[in-house]
């Protein structure tokens, strides 16, 4: 047997189990078997909710300094920075897609399909409804400005992502590992889905 140099050789590497194995094993085993029905939904969630957060973040740290006037271009930039860390998660976690020279594109036409839904609902708000200075006093701006950008439009973008994306653009699945062994009770893969991932029996 081949061991390299920390000692480790490559049958002890393909059983050791994924982060997400790992992560399973400590859910309740009456948990367990919805989360791996419905991976592909959680994983995406997961990065989704990750992304939001750092869009989040951009997204006031522009609006309260190069972009104070700019509310629709500061959330369009922080969506597009979002935007990409999602496609390297998702193509590598939550979908496990194998890359095609053709994906990259779908992936921004999606997006960018994506990032204008994301504006709409923020841009309606601040000049179909008037809901923002003088019209209204500042802190009632801003909460509308974060209702209507922040949680209608990445609510509504996120379902519209989530169906495009398992429709058009990760459709072909990256080949499972060699030698990994098969998961016993495994529950069968999800359309359009790699791999199932199960954790192992833990005593």
């Amino acid at each position: 047997m081949i061991r390299g140099a920390d000692g480790i050789s490559a049958c002890d590497t393909a059983e050791m189990p994924s982060p997400t194995q790992r992560a399973l094993a400590r859910v309740p085993a009456r948990l367990r078997p919805f989360l791996v029905r419905h991976r592909r939904l959680v994983k995406f969630l997961l990065v989704g909710g990750s992304c939001f957060v750092l869009t989040t973040v951009v997204n006031l740290e522009l609006k309260f300094t190069v972009l104070a006037d700019k509310p629709v271009v500061a959330l369009t930039v922080a969506t597009v920075i979002g935007t990409v860390v999602s496609y390297v998660l998702n193509r590598r976690w939550a979908f496990r897609a194998d890359g095609r020279q053709r994906e990259a594109l779908l992936f921004l036409l999606v997006s960018a399909v994506a990032i204008g839904i994301n504006d709409m609902p923020l841009a309606i708000s601040r000049y179909v409804l008037d809901l923002r200075e003088p019209y209204i006093g500042h802190l009632d701006q801003e909460l509308a400005d974060f209702l209507s950008g922040m949680v209608v439009g990445t609510f509504v973008a996120m379902l519209f992502r989530f169906w495009a994306m398992q429709r058009w653009v990760f459709t072909r699945l990256a080949e499972p590992a060699p030698g990994l062994p098969a998961l016993v009770g495994a529950a069968p893969p999800e359309p359009g889905y790699a791999a199932p991932e199960m954790p192992r029996d833990v005593p």
